[in-house]
């Protein structure tokens, strides 16, 4: 059977609308679908949540689609990263939050900053992700206040993803509007 894991994002849960949405819309299409609460979400740290997703995808395999929202992006890239062999069918990462800009951290204080300073200092090793998938999706949007387009970039030149850009989606939260994104449901078939 397909096996689908969403990451949520920082501050989120498995309770996001789009998150339901998706989870009903896969399940519907006979998938096995988990969207898991990360722990102590308020103030993600990276081990944390690397040891979540491994607890909950006990064989990567090619039958494993990963979906991630903002920061639940980042934590799978680096779960990828503590693979030996395996290798996923596919990778989708929706607003791949990767860095504070200034206006974030002048808006939501130093507390954040140094939630987030590991995340962002922490350098990924973009040539063994790469190893374990085929298939690199990232969905941006056009006025994502916390993912600026030009991050497509990163993602064309490390892992050779295909861009999707949405428009007016904001960071793809129920604050934006968003409880659903159909392109999902195209990305996951066969």
């Amino acid at each position: 059977m397909k096996k689908i894991y969403l990451i949520h994002g920082w501050g989120g849960s498995p309770e996001e609308p789009m998150h339901k949405w998706i989870k009903k819309k896969l399940e519907d299409e006979r998938f096995e679908v988990a969207v898991p609460e990360m722990p102590n979400t308020d103030e993600p740290k990276i081990d944390a949540w690397i040891s979540k997703i491994e607890s909950i995808v006990k064989n990567p395999d090619k039958n494993v689609t990963l979906i991630g929202h903002s920061i639940g992006c980042q934590a799978i890239l680096r779960y990828l990263e503590t693979l030996n062999k395996e290798v996923v069918k596919k990778v989708i990462l929706v607003a791949p939050w990767m860095c504070l800009d200034e206006k974030t951290i002048e808006e939501e204080g130093e507390e954040v900053k140094e939630i987030a300073r590991p995340w962002v200092e922490t350098p990924i090793n973009w040539k063994k992700v790469k190893k374990h998938s085929d298939k690199f999706v990232c969905i941006f949007s056009d006025n994502d206040y916390y993912v600026p387009l030009s991050n497509q970039e990163m993602f064309k030149k490390e892992l050779n993803a295909e861009i999707i850009i949405q428009h007016e989606k904001g960071h793809f939260t129920k604050e934006d509007n968003v409880k659903e994104l159909p392109i999902i449901l195209e990305l996951c078939q066969p």
